[in-house]
């Protein structure tokens, strides 16, 4: 397409995204829907997401409407695609669709809304043949930061997407209920995420527990371990429980927005790369990030404070290993001494006050 069809002064009636993966790539859209809602305050946007980052993001202002994709399986596949066909039909057609997701459910997705304008990847990052879907492409570039990858799109339409903002806030009741929660503890909370619903991006909980330990000894931090209600999820928390002498709280539980809710009322997070932690830094709380097998190059917190990375990707100290799709190895380099290190690091500049 030679010319652009929309731009800041000539807005679509209506937007589709179509992101249907998990609760990180859902965190990095929110920049893109807060962009597009400065720039086009008429335009109404619609998202297709499945219900686990739908209750992320369901009462987001930049968003009119989401279209919730219900996976499932066997001969009833199908029915799933159907029922988003027949929502977006009633929807559309739209003016504008943005394909930032390039799985071949994506694409199925993209083929089947009414959108006059497709907008999607360029031929060789547009992975499962999803360039056949759209009728629009940004440039082709290298591999840079997921966050700046979605940033292309906004700045294809001519639209500046600063300032960054996620625009993740909490409900009256939650507040209470953060409260409440937090009111029973006698001292600072560092949340810890214990998993990924990948197990090569897991820590140890032995090096929980030492890390843990001393954190609370040395900090004053309370560990309140948080996550989802996944058996390994659940595995690895009672084996942090029996390994360490500290005083951790099982905080685990199946619901996304009480996650939020403890993310942003503790004092620093401790996570692997998940979508916890992206939700945490979205939320402007002190992260500490654990990589290992993505590339934090291209992965960690968008912005953040690169010495609370803790970099196992990393061959070897120092090495200057370029932004990529490659996976590695890596959360066996990652050790308590290291993890500790990044944690005094947060302490000094995000949680002690003055004169502690």
């Amino acid at each position: 397409m030679s010319q652009r069809p929309f731009g800041p002064d000539r807005p679509p009636r209506s937007v589709c995204i179509v992101m249907m993966s998990a609760l990180g790539d859902a965190v990095h859209v929110l920049p893109v829907v807060t962009a597009l809602r400065r720039a086009w305050p008429t335009t109404r946007i619609t998202w297709v997401i499945q219900p686990v980052p739908h209750r992320l993001v369901e009462d987001h202002p930049a968003v009119d409407d989401f279209v919730v994709f219900r996976r499932r399986r066997g001969r009833r596949a199908w029915r799933a695609f159907a029922d988003v066909r027949r929502e977006l039909r009633a929807r559309g057609p739209f003016d504008l669709l943005l394909a930032l997701q390039v799985y071949a459910k994506a694409g199925l997705i993209t083929a089947l809304a009414p959108a006059r304008v497709k907008l999607g990847f360029d031929r060789r990052r547009a992975r499962d043949l999803n360039w056949l879907f759209t009728n629009a492409r940004i440039p082709a570039h290298e591999p840079q930061h997921v966050q700046d990858q979605y940033f292309e799109f906004v700045r294809w339409l001519g639209i500046d997407p600063e300032p960054v903002e996620w625009g993740l806030t909490l409900s009256d009741a939650e507040r209470r209920e953060q409260a409440a929660f937090y009111g029973r503890l006698d001292q600072p909370a560092l949340a810890v995420v214990v998993g990924t619903s990948k197990p090569e991006k897991n820590w140890t909980a032995e090096g929980y527990a030492a890390v843990l330990r001393e954190a609370e000894r040395r900090h004053g931090l309370r560990p309140v371990l948080v996550g989802g209600p996944s058996a390994a999820e659940r595995a690895v928390a009672e084996r942090i429980l029996e390994l360490t002498d500290g005083r951790p709280v099982d905080a685990l539980g199946d619901d996304v927005r009480r996650l939020v809710w403890l993310l942003e009322g503790s004092a620093l997070v401790l996570s692997p790369d998940t979508g916890p932690l992206h939700i945490a830094h979205a939320l402007g709380r002190p992260a500490v990030g654990l990589f290992g097998w993505s590339n934090p190059k291209r992965h960690r917190p968008y912005r953040g404070d690169p010495d609370l990375v803790v970099d196992g990707y990393a061959r070897h100290p120092g090495e200057d290993y370029p932004v990529s799709l490659e996976r590695r190895d890596g959360m066996r380099r990652i050790t308590p001494e290291r993890v500790l290190r990044a944690i005094d690091i947060a302490v000094e500049r995000y949680v002690s006050g003055p004169g502690d």
